[in-house]
């Protein structure tokens, strides 16, 4: 829900700039590329560190590249199915190094084993979660559920959360907690949201079994 309303809102504040950067003469394929080497360093630099406010600007900034890619490739009508491709691909890149960063903060200075672990289970979910609808839908299933939490959800809850924490640095109290609370959060949103879409593919694929079989029945009468 969240990834539908709020990328309505941001692709229409980001089209004067996609259309700029069209006149300069950069590509979609440039702006994603950018944008995915820029949120991977912002992540691996920053977050293994402990520097949860920097880290948080720094993808923020680059992860918009997400909507201009799309809107400039619309505006200069190259939409393609590479374009596409790359796109989903790369997403998964940035989303395994935030989620990696986070566990490498927690296996080294952050001294949390626990977390550590949850910050994987989010990184590893995550992708099952993009995995199980890309998967149905290849067997010819819709898998038209959206689920609980999706790549919209992951990133805003996760990032919200690194950058208040981040704060800290600078003197607020009280702040730290916000973060090992919203890994949780994303782990078992992760994990309901991989589970409503499981059930959902199981439930067309025997509907469409059932079908089937009753189709062949009325052949054979």
């Amino acid at each position: 829900m969240l990834n539908k309303y709020a990328r309505a809102f941001f692709t229409r504040v980001l089209t004067p700039f996609a259309a700029l950067l069209l006149r300069w003469g950069v590509s979609p394929d440039a702006v994603t590329l950018i944008g995915t080497a820029g949120s991977v360093a912002g992540a691996l630099v920053f977050f293994p560190r402990g520097e949860f406010f920097w880290g948080t600007i720094t993808i923020t900034l680059f992860i918009f590249s997400d909507l201009v890619d799309g809107n400039m490739a619309r505006q200069a009508g190259r939409s393609s199915k590479w374009g596409a491709f790359l796109d989903s691909t790369l997403d998964r890149v940035a989303d395994a190094a935030i989620f990696g960063g986070l566990a490498m903060w927690y296996a080294g200075k952050g001294d949390n084993d626990l977390l550590c672990a949850v910050a994987l289970f989010c990184l590893a979910s995550g992708q099952v979660v993009s995995y199980t609808k890309a998967r149905g839908e290849s067997l010819g299933f819709p898998v038209d559920v959206s689920g609980l939490v999706e790549r919209a959800e992951r990133l805003v809850i996760s990032l919200v959360a690194a950058g208040v924490a981040g704060l800290h640095e600078f003197g607020l109290p009280y702040v730290e907690w916000l973060l090992p609370f919203a890994l949780w959060v994303v782990a078992a949103g992760s994990l309901v949201t991989v589970a409503q879409r499981m059930l959902t593919v199981r439930r067309e694929a025997f509907e469409l079994e059932g079908a089937g079989a009753g189709v062949e029945g009325a052949e054979k009468s």
